[in-house]
């Protein structure tokens, strides 16, 4: 049987708005989701950890312990992070100044 399309994907529910008024926003604040400052942190965390898998992939490139694929491979999977990276922190630049044009 064929699964349905994105049952394989994680759930991550966020925490309601009344929950960050009030500081309560932890990890499985909402049936078992984390919140959103656990994925955020998740994310920054794994992005730097491909960045130096690629430099010391790199390294070993240099050295002649590494295949030209391995750095390659390497070496894209830091670019896709970095490029991931740049997107979510423009959006995340856009959200603050569309906030900062609301009045209040």
């Amino acid at each position: 049987m064929i699964p349905a399309i994105g049952s394989t994907l994680p759930r991550v529910e966020l925490a309601p708005a009344s929950s960050l008024a009030t500081g309560a926003a932890t990890q499985g604040a909402v049936g078992g989701g984390q919140s959103f400052g656990a994925v955020l942190t998740q994310l920054a965390t794994d992005a730097v950890s491909t960045v130096k898998t690629a430099e010391a992939t790199s390294i070993k490139g240099v050295n002649g312990q590494s295949s030209t694929q391995a750095v390659v491979e390497a070496v894209m999977d830091a670019e896709r992070t970095l490029q991931t990276a740049i997107a979510v922190r423009d959006k995340a630049v856009a959200a603050y100044m569309e906030l900062s044009r609301m009045a209040i």
